[in-house]
């Protein structure tokens, strides 16, 4: 790295600028061509300042009504948010209120909230990643090369571009993270060199944390890595140092202990790293009330929670394997043609057995090199530490954190960093026969390679949405031919967004349709301790419906009531859809 040619600045920044483009181009190329999913109709509502409450349960319900919520009110305020986040919800609430008054910018749909509006605040936040990543390049490695691979990689990271294009807060979290470890890497060297710390890198340090931390909670997951990482250096400069006063004291072991036993607390920087895990904990517990007093925060974490029966035990490793392969690579395999999920898999198959020896090696020699061992070291403690705590989480806590590829965004920034240092030594790599190309071109290969993989994840071929209600729609139209109820069992607003998905669906489809078409009808049964409540209210409902009417159940997790049998059984083999699951019932007479 040491042997880059100097260029001027002007150019860099030019270079930048490129990369800059090609990430917010494709993080805006197809924004709302993707359906809204359930946590995204989670901010908007509360963004909005609305509530889910106001939706009423176990009675049929017009779209319109449904849908009311995602109506922005000109009278609400950041105080209707926080009041409504803080009662309904299980986040922090800083992406909310900002996403709040980025959307007074965007004008109604359909008399609903902006979904370009809402997506682009993210997409825009994804895209600052780009010139936040090659700074926090250049801080670990003073290389503009190793910068400018790691912001190129930034650009067109599929699982990057999978975060940007929804509206959630994991974008802006990535920032801090950013931050966050840009501030730990300069630590990391004013340990290496025993100096003492800026004051403003303290107050820098405790800020960008708590800002962290007010966007999202599992910001702290980014600390209790960065914690590690520095309780492993001072191991280190412990060792160091009692080894040193051995090498010195030879003959006086007395004096050796007294002078070695603790020779970290006293030693810069490590008073002012103190004071900024204590300012960290401080600004960090002062949300420990809110989280606590929230009466959906369990409920709506129980789908990472879960017991460990049969595969069940070996599926987090797959899942995490999974989520570190499309952070440079995901071709089509979730196209809905065989033949490209094949040969997509068999492309990513031979692509990561060519690429992982060239990364690898470049790792290998980043850890040999003396100018860049050590910040090196820094860089994969940070990602083993994450690694390992989700796995904690994960086997002994049973909060399974590999089942949401997002969250591994605690880490995600690092890894970037370390490809790009690693492909930086592939750059300058000689000639070899037995791959028959230079550096150059294997760099250039692996970086098409991701360009490939963010194109699948734009058009929507990887990464797909974990609900399609834009097929549900069309199969329900497809199938039905006369009024339609859909029913679901309630318990958090998490039902209620899977059928605002619906709903919404039906909304701009009737908007943009000329021919009458389907309106139906919804029912969303709550289920809190008894799961009879549901049936039986489902029950008094299908007795006072006019018929005919077709019933689809969707989601409807307890017992089905009895009215039921009066209906007749739709026994067609009909497609599975992603986030639906559905039993449809012709009840005629």
């Amino acid at each position: 790295m040491t042997t880059t040619p100097s260029y001027p600045r002007w150019l860099h920044l030019c270079l930048l600028l490129v990369w800059l483009l090609i990430g917010i181009g494709l993080r805006l190329t197809n924004l709302t061509a993707k359906p809204l999913w359930t946590d995204e109709f989670s901010t908007l509502v509360f963004s909005l300042g609305n509530s889910f409450l106001p939706v009423p349960l176990d009675q049929p319900i017009t779209i319109d009504v449904l849908l009311q919520p995602l109506q922005p009110q000109p009278a609400t305020t950041i105080k209707d948010v926080l009041a409504h986040l803080f009662s309904e919800s299980n986040h922090p609430p800083l992406y909310f209120v900002l996403t709040h008054l980025w959307l007074k910018l965007f004008p109604t749909q359909a008399d609903m909230v902006s979904l370009w509006g809402a997506r682009s605040l993210a997409a825009i936040f994804g895209a600052i990643s780009i010139p936040a990543v090659y700074g926090f390049s250049w801080l670990a490695f003073r290389s503009h090369l190793v910068s400018h691979l790691a912001a190129a990689m930034m650009a067109i990271s599929p699982y990057g571009i999978f975060l940007a294009q929804e509206a959630r807060h994991y974008t802006l979290a990535i920032l801090w993270v950013i931050a966050s470890f840009a501030c730990l890497v300069v630590t990391a060297n004013h340990i290496q060199k025993h100096t003492q710390l800026p004051i403003w890198l303290v107050f820098s340090w405790v800020g960008i944390n708590a800002l962290g931390i007010a966007t999202h909670y599992f910001f702290a997951l980014t600390l209790c890595t960065e914690a590690i990482v520095l309780i492993f250096l001072a191991w280190q400069q412990w060792k160091q140092g009692h080894k040193g006063q051995r090498a010195k004291g030879k003959g006086h072991p007395a004096k050796i202990i007294v002078k070695s036993q603790f020779p970290i607390p006293n030693a810069p920087p490590w008073q002012r790293i103190y004071t900024v895990a204590v300012g960290t904990f401080i600004v960090g517990i002062v949300w420990l009330p809110v989280f606590l007093h929230n009466v959906y925060g369990n409920k709506l974490t129980d789908w990472i929670r879960g017991d460990r029966v049969g595969i069940a035990w070996i599926s987090p490793i797959f899942q995490a394997i999974a989520a570190w392969i499309t952070m440079i690579s995901l071709l089509p395999i979730e196209s809905p043609k065989l033949v490209v999920v094949i040969i997509s898999g068999l492309v990513m198959i031979t692509f990561f057995f060519w690429a992982t020896p060239i990364l690898v090696n470049g790792l290998k020699i980043l850890l040999v090199q003396p100018q860049t061992r050590f910040i090196t070291q820094v860089l994969v403690s940070i990602i083993l530490a994450a690694i390992a705590l989700f796995f904690c989480f994960t086997y002994f806590f049973g909060i399974d954190l590999t089942r949401g590829a997002r969250y591994n965004f605690v880490y995600f920034p690092a890894v970037i960093v370390l490809i790009g240092a690693s492909l930086a030594i592939c750059w300058h790599a000689p000639l070899k026969k037995r791959r028959k190309m230079n550096g150059k071109l294997a760099v250039v290969i692996i970086w098409v390679m991701g360009l490939a993989s963010a194109i699948t994840v734009v058009c929507n071929l990887g990464y797909q949405k974990y609900y399609r209600p834009d097929l549900f729609v069309q199969l329900i139209q497809k199938t039905s031919q006369v009024p339609v109820l859909i029913a679901t069992t309630q318990k958090t607003h998490v039902q209620i967004g899977e059928m605002m998905g619906v709903a919404r669906e039906f909304q701009l489809q009737n908007s943009l349709s000329s021919r009458s078409s389907i309106f139906p009808l919804f029912f969303l049964a709550h289920q809190d301790r008894d799961p009879n409540t549901s049936t039986t209210a489902l029950q008094n409902a299908l007795k006072l419906l006019p018929r005919p009417f077709d019933l689809w159940l969707v989601n409807f997790y307890t017992i089905e009531p009895e009215a039921i049998k009066k209906c007749i059984a739709d026994t067609r083999s009909l497609p599975a859809v992603n986030g639906y699951e559905y039993k449809i019932y012709h009840c005629n007479s």
